[in-house]
């Protein structure tokens, strides 16, 4: 075996190509008015009950998976908690699909951590983008089964903010049934109940649905998430899943949210969240440097803005950290915005306002724009 001097050399190919998933931290800035992750924007307050610190905590907390089970009307035997949703996307790739061989779907533009996990893993990446509405393009997929394993759908999708026609998704299991497993991720479920497919369960063996208590529980720190499933799959990732995936800190916390107590608090913020939501949205309608703005049942709104750069960067050097989302498929031009307090939203507004839209005389008029928060534009 031949020497290397560079101890990067030894490291796996795929590995040493890949490129990391940026979140939000990593891109850093130097700002007061953080809406570039999702999170919500105040801080919650819970007491530690647990002092059991000398001990190694259960793999599974009991009360953890019985209280979501509960909150999620499910079976203590169909949940699996784990370190976020992100540790869930990379369990169902571990589980079910071999490297160098298997090949997982998913439709952007969507989130980036499918295709960071799966080529972390030596997956092959499948990408079927969607139609101009977001929504899913069946035929496309269909075309493109071949060796996939694992088929991904974010409803409601980061960044978009929409959520995917359920009887695309129905579709979706049907044309993998017996061949691959459909996970639809459901990370901003709790904006938009009533759109959850984890009802499903019973129909679909090959369904399963991924979780966290990052977003509407306002616990993005705690790095908390679900997976969802009947109970053989759970069983299989148990069998890959990290042998204490909770610390004893976190499992007494995500106990204590998911109490009737830290239910309807959560279902106040929701309640919070969409009215800035709404507010946010008419006011961005008004700013002559958005050209469009699109609707979402999440806690973010997608615009679509002229020069996203430098609408972007002059937010930043106000203090203001937004997502850019222009290099996304079908995004140019594109900032994601967190819906965050009444006042975090007066402050975009303000930072917008002075900022130019399109001149006139290259052929759009923003004194005439249409509004369009709840249409697609073809070019997307």
């Amino acid at each position: 075996m031949s020497k290397s001097a560079n101890v990067t050399d030894l490291a796996r190919a795929n590995v040493r190509a890949l490129t990391p998933y940026m979140s939000a931290r990593r891109l850093g800035g130097n700002g007061d008015v953080w809406l570039n992750a999702n999170e919500y924007p105040l801080a919650t307050e819970y007491q530690l009950t647990a002092q059991t610190f000398n001990r190694y905590p259960e793999c599974q907390p009991q009360w953890v998976i019985d209280r979501y089970a509960a909150y999620a009307g499910l079976e203590a035997e169909q949940v699996l908690v784990s370190r976020g949703a992100d540790e869930g996307i990379e369990l169902l790739i571990r589980a079910f699909c071999e490297p160098g061989q298997d090949a997982i779907l998913f439709c952007p533009p969507t989130y980036g951590m499918y295709a960071v996990s799966a080529e972390t893993f030596g997956v092959e990446l499948r990408k079927v983008q969607t139609k101009a509405d977001w929504q899913l393009d069946l035929p496309a997929i269909k075309d493109s089964l071949d060796r996939v394993k694992l088929i991904y759908i974010c409803s409601p999708n980061n960044p978009t903010g929409n959520l995917v026609n359920p009887a695309d998704i129905r579709e979706v299991l049907e044309l993998a049934q017996g061949r691959a497993i459909v996970a639809v991720d459901e990370a901003y479920i709790e904006f938009c109940p009533q759109a959850s497919v984890s009802s499903w369960l019973k129909d679909y063996p090959n369904l399963v649905i991924l979780r966290t208590l990052s977003k509407a529980f306002a616990l993005a720190g705690l790095r908390c998430g679900f997976t969802l499933a009947n109970s053989d799959i759970i069983q299989l990732l148990l069998k890959v899943i990290a042998p204490y995936p909770l610390s004893t800190p976190v499992a007494d916390i995500a106990a204590q949210a998911l109490s009737p107590q830290g239910l309807e608090q959560m279902r106040l913020r929701v309640e919070e969240v969409k009215a800035n939501r709404e507010w946010l949205e008419k006011a961005l309608q008004n700013c002559a440097c958005v050209e469009q703005v699109f609707t979402s049942e999440s806690n973010y709104l997608l615009a679509r803005f002229t020069a996203a750069s430098s609408v972007f960067k002059t937010l930043w050097d106000q203090g203001i950290i937004l997502r850019d989302q222009n290099k996304q498929p079908g995004l140019s031009n594109c900032l994601r915005i967190t819906i965050g307090t009444r006042q975090e939203c007066e402050r975009v507004i303000a930072a917008l306002a002075p900022l130019p839209g399109i001149d006139s005389t290259n052929g759009v008029n923003k004194d005439n724009k249409t509004n369009t928060s709840s249409l697609r534009k073809e070019t997307i």
